[in-house]
């Protein structure tokens, strides 16, 4: 069965969040951020497999350069809030099935990003990474990070807070529901969005959003690193509570894998071993990063030739 994550976080000025540093980030990409003055670099990332900028359908006649460009959106999103508190964007962080292609990734982040714009009339910055080589990392941790506006977007630049911003009490004003059930309609939406990709791409796996105990399935946990010792072990120190984990999930994955050798020869050879799945994704990430570059070699010869022509 394919792996259902999704998780929201907001970006704050209370604590010390700068959207154009969390968009350059994601994007790998370097952007100024004017508020502050400060410069964000992360142009030497190379797991950054798609980025784009995704507006309502409602402007796809309209000019709007300003939104789609990356620095001016985000800039514009730390410039129309005034109070030392607020709210400057919000992340949709999604795990995807390592069974679909590139290609479909694409199209199914795509799609459900656009529904999230659709609803919410925000603007949402796209970038989906392949997994990083850290100590630990899963091979199969392909995932995307939709990092969207607190404001709906219009032809005129930002607007009002969207209804994902407003409280309980506000939003009973409206006569909306209680927020918690966005968060219920998100997470059922991609795994709706997701499971419709694997089932047309003809994969036989789904993702369910309920926890492993309501779902009905008997599946084991995936190891999970909590953010401090990650991020101790990212900078190359060693993390005594990440390697307590690693063991803990070490030993559940050998139990798991004596169980299965005494299962039926029908269920023992469906599932891929950890190193065919690592060296797909491998193989996979450098064939796209082969064409990638190929791309821009092409690009930059027309460019060359568009110059002498002039």
């Amino acid at each position: 069965m394919a792996v259902y994550f999704l998780n929201i976080k907001t970006f704050g000025r209370s604590t010390g969040s700068s959207a154009p540093g969390a968009a350059a980030y994601r994007a790998g990409e370097r952007i100024r951020d004017e508020r502050t003055g400060r410069t964000y670099d992360h142009t030497d990332r190379v797991d950054v497999m798609h980025k784009e900028i995704l507006v309502p359908s409602r402007l796809a006649d309209a000019d709007m350069s300003w939104a789609t460009d990356r620095a001016t959106l985000w800039n514009a999103a730390e410039a129309a809030e005034t109070r030392k508190n607020a709210r400057v964007a919000r992340e949709y962080l999604i795990a995807l099935p390592v069974e679909l292609s590139h290609e479909r990734q694409v199209r199914a982040v795509r799609g459900f990003a656009q529904e999230l714009s659709e609803r919410y009339r925000f603007a949402v910055d796209v970038a989906i990474h392949a997994p990083r080589d850290f100590p630990g990392s899963d091979p199969r941790n392909f995932h995307a990070h939709l990092l969207a506006t607190t404001r709906e977007v219009s032809l005129e630049g930002l607007g009002p807070k969207t209804a994902l911003e407003l409280n309980d009490a506000q939003r009973r004003e409206f006569g909306l529901g209680p927020a918690i059930n966005e968060l219920l309609y998100v997470r059922q939406r991609w795994a709706d969005v997701a499971n419709e990709a694997l089932q047309s791409a003809h994969v036989d796996a789904r993702i369910d959003p309920r926890c492993l105990d309501a779902d009905g399935h008997a599946r084991e946990p995936r190891l999970w690193i909590p953010r401090i010792p990650y991020e101790i072990e990212r900078r190359g120190f060693r993390s005594v509570v990440a390697e307590q984990l690693r063991e803990d999930h070490a030993r559940l994955e050998t139990q798991r894998a004596r169980a299965l050798e005494t299962a039926s020869p029908e269920r023992t050879r469906t599932p891929l071993s950890m190193e065919d799945v690592r060296r797909r994704a491998i193989e996979n990430w450098l064939r796209l990063r082969r064409e990638a570059q190929s791309d821009e070699t092409h690009a930059a010869g027309r460019d060359r030739e568009d110059d002498l022509v002039r």
